[in-house]
Parts: structure tokens; sequence; C-alpha cells
């Protein structure tokens, strides 16, 4: 009998214990435990579990100090899994992307030929009165120069077809296209090239001719769904956070109306198209704009065209095409104006440089009108090819680099520039260790949205089919931590938004992913194997 009081008391006693610690514990939103979890914090510092509450972190520690604290109405066991900050892709092109999904798709086409019967395979379907398109790339075909518009001419001569390079800074078009845009004859452009064969139009047109082609409105309602396709395609691949280079006052309007009722939930940093002056007043005389999803300060300017459709301002003559330099989009002096009006702001300037030449002048333009401003983050996007002479001028102008650029164009880049320039190409360590930091990025759709191949190509720098056997240029190889900050942390730091997003932190948004292995330490060849199992913003599961 004694024994059995003894024992009721004891139950009675563990009960009491057991209500009174439940009821000393912090209730939270969600509690993730038992997982593998890179915090990216200033230590890297690694972790087993965390609590959120009201989208943000509020605690991130091991298993004990998390279940001993808190209790939630959202529990997750991880099972050892791997988790990272949610990722942030510092250069793309977000909204174009989500366009081009209603349009033809013409990445990794093989030949010419490819490219016609996906067009006429596209209007069988959808019986367009204007196809247009984007991907293809001559680089990655047999015959490696610039088609022509005959064949497009004999396949639709009254359906207009104006189909862009993969880099976007070519345009192929059909001589339907031309009279809808009532371009009868060549023409020259500063800052492109309509290109022709014995005085006549070939189709071919690159950078700023481009503009003479008129295409279609995009309606209110192919905007929004381009948007939300995006988005969609973005949050598999556990991006939470994209920097869109290069949009228009009606695209960023557009974006925060649908961020504020709900529908896109994407973060966005905005990048406010600099190419006209209108745009630029405007948002120099609004000042910042900046919500829990959308960031705006920052202008981005195009310095000059790109390395595969030549382009891209060069110092010294391609090697491949005599007496040609590429060009800058506007006359030099216009950069300086440009840079000027941004300096006397709170807005940063993102400029797209490829050649040496272009990321010469852009880096004497930025010094000459920031006078050693430290904290102004002004960005060099691509940064790609760059004179021995001018990586010291990073020293304080942020590299925005997009490393799937290197495994692309490693094949023929030699070729195009020459050997002794390509000291100075992708080099991202290099350009790092001026630096400091670095922002990583795709630039989809030029590249593809996975961040994964991002991981590889900064990694192991090598292609899906393991070439080149040793790497390219491995003394430029960065190192995974170096990269999953690139990804992260640098890069939320690229747009001023190191304090609420990029790594795994009290006070930080709760934007986080579950990965189906374990980056940091998986075998090379195995990172693009990869995958977002799951993707959380601020909290909440997105994907």
């Amino acid at each position: 009998m004694l024994k059995s009081n003894t024992m009721k008391k004891f139950i009675q006693f563990a009960i009491i214990t057991f209500i009174i610690y439940s009821c000393t514990k912090e209730k939270v939103d969600l509690i993730v435990v038992n997982a593998n979890i890179y915090t990216v914090n200033n230590n890297f510092d690694k972790a087993e579990a965390f609590a959120i509450k009201d989208g943000v972190f509020v605690a991130v520690g091991n298993n004990q100090q998390i279940e001993g604290k808190y209790e939630a109405t959202e529990f997750i066991d991880a099972k050892n899994q791997t988790i990272v900050p949610g990722l942030i892709d510092a250069h793309c092109h977000f909204y174009r992307m989500g366009l081009q999904q209603q349009k033809v798709s013409l990445e990794g086409t093989k030949s010419y030929d490819e490219v016609l019967q996906k067009l006429v395979d596209f209007q069988k379907e959808k019986n367009t009165t204007f196809i247009t398109g984007r991907g293809w790339d001559q680089n990655d075909w047999k015959i490696k120069k610039f088609p022509t518009k005959e064949k497009l001419d004999a396949l639709f001569p009254e359906i207009p077809v104006a189909i862009t390079r993969v880099d976007g800074h070519a345009l192929l078009v059909n001589q339907a296209a031309l009279d809808f845009s009532k371009i009868t004859a060549p023409f020259k452009v500063k800052g492109g090239e309509c290109i022709t064969k014995d005085g006549k139009l070939t189709g071919v047109l690159i950078d700023n001719a481009m503009d003479y082609i008129k295409f279609p409105k995009t309606s209110k309602k192919q905007a929004i769904q381009g948007l939300l396709d995006a988005q969609k395609i973005a949050f598999s691949y556990g991006l939470t956070t994209v920097d869109d280079a290069g949009l228009d006052r009606n695209t960023i309007e557009l974006i925060d109306s649908l961020q504020k009722i709900g529908s896109l939930k994407m973060r966005v940093y905005a990048m406010v198209s600099g190419d006209k002056q209108s745009q630029i007043d405007y948002y120099i005389n609004k000042g910042i704009i900046k919500t829990d999803r959308l960031n705006v300060r920052s202008f981005k300017v195009y310095g000059d065209g790109a390395l595969g459709s030549r382009g891209a301002a060069m110092r010294k003559p391609y090697s491949d095409r005599e007496n040609h330099f590429g060009a800058f989009i506007y006359a030099p002096k216009r950069y300086q104006e440009i840079a000027t009006q941004i300096a006397a702001s709170d807005y940063q300037m993102n400029t797209h440089a490829i050649g040496d030449s272009a990321n010469t002048w852009m880096l004497k333009t930025y010094k000459e009108v920031l006078r050693n401003d430290k904290n102004r983050r002004w960005r060099i996007e691509h940064a790609q090819i760059i004179s021995e002479e001018d990586f010291d001028k990073f020293d304080n102008i942020l590299p925005s680099v997009q490393p799937t650029h290197a495994s692309s164009d490693m094949y023929w880049a030699e070729n195009r520039i020459g050997k002794k320039r390509m000291k100075g190409a992708y080099a991202f360590k290099d350009l790092l260790n001026k630096y400091g930091k670095i922002a990583l990025g795709t630039d989809f759709p030029v590249e593809q949205v996975n961040p994964f191949l991002t991981f590889y190509a900064a990694t192991i720098r090598k292609d899906l089919d393991n070439y080149p056997e040793n790497g390219f240029q491995m003394e430029n190889a960065l190192s995974r931590e170096e990269t999953l900050k690139g990804m992260t942390i640098w890069a939320a730091y690229s747009n001023f938004e190191e304090d609420e997003k990029g790594s795994i932190e009290v006070g930080k948004f709760a934007d986080f992913v579950i990965l189906n292995q374990d980056i940091m330490t998986v075998e090379g060849n195995n990172i693009p194997k990869t995958e977002a199992e799951s993707t959380y913003l601020k909290g909440k599961k997105v994907y």
C-alpha cells in the first residue's frame, strides 16, 4: 500500500512538473530539428536545429537547446538532411524568363535546322500572328556562323519571326518582321550592328540595332502569368531572392502590386533599367523603395554587348575577326553622365561589362565619381574579361559574376580573344581576392535557372560531361564555402540586405532550403545532382 501511494505521488509530481515545464516553453510557429545546417554566419558555423516565429529565426542551435526551450504548431524532423539559407541569384532576368515560357524555347539546339523545326512545331501548336523565341547559339552548332534569314523567309513568308540569341545581344528576324518594322535597307547604328551580305540584310541584328524591330506589346495578363511562371520555377530550385537585372517602371510596379496581394511571394531586388533618362530621373527623385519582398535601389546600365555575338567591347581586335572591336552601347561620355547622377543619389550603379575595354572604362568612371566612398557597393555585372592592370581597381567595386558563363564559353573563348587575354577571363578567384566578396548568379535565361549548376561551375569548373578532365582554369575556382557565401550572404550584401537575409541567424527572414544531399561534402561530379527538396520563405513552405 505504501509503495502504491509513493508511486501515485511520484506520477502526480511528474505530471505537474511536465505541465509546469511545458508551460514555460516559448511558443513558436515552426521548429526544425535533426538537421545538417550550414548557417553561413560570420564563423560559417553549423547547427542542428532552429525555431521560427512570425517569419524570422528566433533561435539557432542544437536539438536540446531548441526542443528544451520552444514548442511549435509545426514540427519538422529533418532526419539529417542538409539545410542552407534561401538561395539568392545575384544576376538574372526573372521577368524575361517568365515571359519566355510563352515563347519558343531554343536553348540547347545543335543546328539551325533544329531551330527551324522547333519554330514550325511551335506554330502548328500555337498558331500565333508573330513568332518569338530565344536561346539559339551558333557556337554550339557544327557551322558556327550567324544564320541568315533565307530559310525563315521560305517557311514563314507572311508571319513575322524574331528569335533572340541566348545572350540577348543578337536577334535573327525574317523579311516579314523587317517589313512589319518598316526596315527596308541596311542601316548603321551606334552601339550595335546590322549584319549584311553583299550589301543586303541577313536578318541578324546586334545590340542597339535590335531596338529597330517592333514586337507586339505584352498584355498585362501575359506579364502576370510570366511572373507567376518564373516564381514557380525559381522556388523549385531553392531560390528565395532574385536580382532582376533591368526592369522598367511598369514591370516594377506590377511586381509590387502582385506582392502586396500575396500572389507573388518571391523577393525581388529590382535593378531599374538605365536606358531611359526619364526612368533615372523618376527613381532618383522618388528615392529607394524597400519592402520585405521588393528592393529598388539600383540602376542596371549596359556597357557593351556579349562575347558570343562579338559585341563585347575589346581593347584590341577579336582574335577571330579582323579589325573588329565590339562596341560600347553608349558614347563613353554618357556613362560619366549617368554615373555622376547616380553618385549624387543613394542608388547603386550596376553595369554590364564583358569586354576588357568596357571593364576598363567603367572601372575608371566608377572611381572618378565615387571618390573613394567605401560603402556604395557599385557593381560590375559579369566582369568577364579583365586586363591585368585593372584587377586592383576592384578594391572598392563589387564583382557580380555568373560561373556557368565560364563552363559555357570555355570551348570557344580562347579562339575568340586569344590566349593572353584568357588569363584575365572568368577570373572569379582573382576578383574575390581583390574585393573580399563576390556575388554569384546565373544570368538566366541566358544560362539555366539551376543554382546548383552555378555551384558546380564555380568549384569544379567542368561541364556535365566531366570536360575538361582537370577543370577549366582551376586557379580561379572558388572553394565550396566561398561559393555558398556568394549565393547567399555575399549576394545579400551586394543588395544591402545582409542584415535581413543570406544566413540562418536570429532576427533574419526564415528563408531556407532543404537539399537532397550535402552539397558541401558530396563528390564534385555529383554536385549537379543536388536538388531542392523543399523551399521555405518566412518559415512557410513555397515548394
